[in-house]
């Protein structure tokens, strides 16, 4: 009986077999049956055998199913600047079979928002007039760390031009400089005179909009003491929903279709400062539905920020971020915080900049600190931690909604920097004793000549 049913046993388990077999995942397979150019197939499996990352996630994109391949991004014109001549030796090569010379076509690593708008025309005019596309122009404007070289290259490449973006050049063998490459900044200088770079918020090469809608992907870039955006999200009843719901959320819908409380419950950034939503369209310009330039000094309306003003009036765009509130708040709740975002705003030019500001002109009046450089001499880092770190947070965190930024790291913190820096200048105005320089300041020697292409001189 026992051998019966052993028996039986085995038969089903045989009969079984093909059935399961069927149901096996198979291995995927991107075969290339469309209709593309010899060349454009070389340069995908030359990828697919050296770069197998890169080649996935190609494959995973809108562009593969589109039949956009790699020439359509980085094919160059040979007269162009930005071709890379270490290139050509691919097709020299004699252990592929993808290294012939019939596949030769000049190619340009850097793949600028001029090429993408070959087919995006309308999101590079908009990103081309944002902060963003700009934020070079605006450092080298007002930042006394770039003006007065106060630090030096390679501080300079490590940190703040990772994310403002470098002025891209070719070295002396006509491959792309190792001082401003590898970059994807978001105000990127590129050598075909356009700014910025679309893979900072849709990497490479998927360029997926999902991506670009999550927080993560400006978080990159706006965090820490100066512009803790991602942590003051993270606090903000909107992220305390994102992280319990975000997961649930439709990243992948059609751009212009994201839609408040159909595709996500509670908002991200690229929701209230991109996306379009109820009447309000898409944009590629962060420097739309902004009614304050909270990250200035002296806090000012956008069209009034010298470094950029913005090309628009204030009133129409808070219009357009009250309208992207109402799809999920009433009227009165938008309203009340605007009136309370503006009595911060007042709060902090009149109580604390302003006054502080006097104070460190007194300073450079009289002769007690120099103007040759800067962050040499105490009060100018006193001064400067008031508006650039707790300043910012401050306003950053009433803005958003996140009490705790808005007050124990901003406005409780501003008064401590300001006591300090009140208590010593007025010492030394009494005594008309100079403030001791630091010198020679650490780290200094930085390149104070703007790139040439923002035209600044």
């Amino acid at each position: 009986m026992k051998r019966v049913l052993f028996l039986f046993c085995c038969g089903v388990i045989l009969l079984a077999v093909p059935a399961m077999a069927q149901n096996m995942p198979k291995m995927k397979e991107f075969r290339i049956e469309r209709g593309m150019s010899e060349q454009a197939k070389a340069c995908i499996n030359c990828h697919k055998a050296e770069n197998p990352g890169l080649f996935a996630d190609w494959t995973m994109s809108r562009h593969a199913s589109a039949n956009i391949t790699c020439l359509d991004c980085h094919q160059a014109d040979p007269a162009d600047k930005d071709v890379i001549k270490e290139h050509f030796k691919q097709y020299e090569r004699s252990d592929t079979q993808w290294g012939r010379p019939e596949y030769k076509v000049p190619i340009a690593t850097a793949v600028t928002p001029k090429d993408c708008s070959r087919c995006h025309p309308d999101e590079v005019k908009q990103y081309a007039r944002s902060k963003h596309a700009n934020t070079n122009s605006i450092v080298w404007k007002i930042d006394p760390w770039m003006r007065k070289g106060m630090n030096n290259a390679a501080e300079r490449q490590s940190g703040c031009l990772t994310c403002h973006g470098t002025a891209l050049k070719l070295d002396d063998k006509g491959n792309l400089d190792a001082a401003t490459w590898p970059n994807v900044g978001v105000g990127r200088i590129n050598m075909d005179g356009s700014f910025g770079s679309c893979t900072s918020c849709h990497t490479r090469h998927r360029f997926s909009v999902a991506e670009a809608r999550r927080p993560q992907a400006c978080g990159q870039c706006h965090l820490g003491p100066d512009h803790p955006q991602i942590e003051i999200f993270t606090e903000s009843k909107h992220g305390a929903i994102y992280d319990s719901f975000g997961e649930s959320y439709n990243w992948d819908a059609a751009p212009g279709t994201w839609t408040a409380g159909v595709d996500y419950r509670g908002p991200t950034c690229a929701s209230c400062h991109m996306s379009g939503t109820g009447p309000v369209m898409t944009t590629h310009d962060v420097t739309e539905r902004l009614s304050w330039e909270l990250q200035a000094p002296l806090t000012v309306r956008p069209q009034d920020f010298k470094p950029l003003p913005a090309q628009n009036d204030w009133k129409v765009e808070r219009d357009k971020m009250k309208a992207v509130c109402t799809q999920c708040h009433t009227n009165t709740w938008v309203d009340n915080h605007y009136v309370k975002l503006d009595k911060v705003v007042a709060n902090y030019n009149d109580i604390y900049f302003k006054p502080a500001k006097a104070m460190l002109d007194e300073l450079y009046a009289k002769g007690l600190i120099t103007k040759e450089g800067f962050f040499d001499e105490r009060p100018e880092v006193e001064f400067y931690e008031l508006w650039h770190h707790e300043g910012r947070r401050a306003r950053m965190g009433a803005a958003m909604m996140a009490p705790d930024y808005a007050w124990w790291h901003g406005f409780y913190e501003c008064k401590h920097r300001f006591n300090h820096f009140r208590e010593m200048v007025e010492e030394h105005l009494k005594s008309g004793e100079k403030f001791p320089l630091w010198q020679p300041y650490p780290g200094s020697g930085g390149d104070t000549t703007p790139p040439a292409a923002l035209n600044l001189q």
